[in-house]
């Protein structure tokens, strides 16, 4: 029992040492990259609706 607590303290001591070596990006790159990934899902899910339109016109065409 005592062993476990013992792994348990020196796991979160390695999470506290290995956390302190994280670099953080800056807010405006955050914001600027979560933007980004918006618009492009944005985009990327009107094509996907335009082509569905499409694809659809022509399959009613040939029946």
């Amino acid at each position: 029992m005592n062993e476990t607590v013992d792994a348990i303290k020196t796991y979160f001591k390695g999470v506290r040492a290995e956390w302190g070596k994280i670099s953080w990006p800056e807010r405006r790159t955050v914001i600027s990259e979560t933007i980004s990934v918006i618009v492009i899902v944005f985009v990327f899910t009107v094509a996907i609706y335009l082509m569905d339109l499409i694809f659809k016109g022509l399959f009613s065409l040939i029946k």
